[in-house]
């Protein structure tokens, strides 16, 4: 009698936690707010810093177009970059811990399997959103103590592609990958000329000037990301088709293939100021999204959330 009193108060010990984690991301209050802001800020102040290397390139003050990988290394060749590279490191695994969080505590919609379905596919979208910034968090630290590797996000995809095109399947596994990006490309582009974004805002905070020009750095953010995500699809489909590794492309591949197009200064100028656009999107995101799980769909939803943030408490 007594080992199952024990053990029912472990169990209860063990979920108490997991119960205050899901109450906060409920919330979207606390340490769960600060993960989900400061990861946001970090992801714009990167896609910022990409944007400017490449404005630059278009520009034709040199350089080359670069992933977001290798504006960090850019930065670690002076010194305040350092600084900047350790608070970027910190957002990024904010960003990612705040991803795997949200992926726990989102629950089922009703509606039977469609519910079902619709709750397992958000969790696999924040999972990967989270592994995606986890592997930047890995990258930024091996940077900061000199152990980065000095190759590009396109030479890694070669290598990746190769690699997965030597499976048994991994033609069809390499071609539905790129079809994935392709399909992350329109997603970009519905999102921006819809202002879906907004959808996530407390709108009812912001002043007319934040919600116009907020607004409209999240479609032009949006719209060149679609580019760049549709062009990196296309090419990794193109590896499989071909059988070719060498087509496979990163961020960099894409924005060099804009600059070598004709018009290509122009169109990547165009791209590059949208990704910039894109940087100062997440920093309006950062102070007025609703960032509580399985919310934010109303721009006057304030106030029952810091209802539900003083009860969390």
């Amino acid at each position: 009698m007594q080992t199952s009193k024990s053990a029912r108060r472990g169990k209860e010990a063990a979920q108490h936690p997991a119960q205050k984690a899901r109450a906060k991301a409920d919330a979207g209050s606390g340490w769960y707010a600060w993960l989900a802001r400061g990861g946001l800020v970090a992801k714009g102040v990167s896609f910022g810093i990409v944007g400017v290397l490449a404005i630059g390139v278009a520009a034709g003050s040199g350089g080359k177009a670069t992933s977001r990988q290798g504006a960090l290394q850019t930065l670690a060749q002076h010194t305040w970059g350092t600084v900047l590279l350790v608070l970027l490191a910190i957002g990024f695994s904010g960003y990612a811990i705040w991803r795997f969080v949200q992926a726990f505590a989102e629950r089922e919609d009703d509606g039977g399997e469609k519910g079902w379905l619709k709750k397992w596919g958000k969790r696999g979208g924040y999972i990967g959103r989270g592994l995606i910034y986890a592997v930047l968090t890995f990258t930024t630290v091996k940077i900061l103590i000199g152990s980065g590797e000095r190759q590009s996000q396109s030479e890694k995809a070669h290598k990746t592609a190769a690699a997965v095109l030597g499976w048994p399947g991994g033609r069809w596994i390499v071609a539905v990958g790129g079809l994935c990006i392709v399909g992350a490309g329109l997603w970009n582009f519905y999102r921006g000329i819809t202002k879906k974004f907004e959808d996530k805002w407390h709108t009812s905070e912001m002043s007319k000037p934040e919600r116009a020009w907020g607004g409209r750095a999240g479609v032009a953010g949006h719209l060149a990301r679609s580019v760049v995500f549709t062009l990196i699809g296309v090419f990794v489909a193109k590896a499989a088709i071909d059988y070719d590794p060498k087509n496979a492309i990163g961020i960099d591949g894409a924005l060099q293939k804009l600059a070598d197009a004709s018009y290509g200064p122009f169109l990547l100028g165009l791209t590059a100021a949208g990704l910039l656009c894109y940087g100062l999107f997440c920093l309006v995101d950062a102070r007025y999204r609703d960032v509580s799980t399985n919310g934010g769909t109303s721009g006057g939803a304030r106030g029952s959330r810091r209802q539900q943030a003083s009860v969390a408490t």
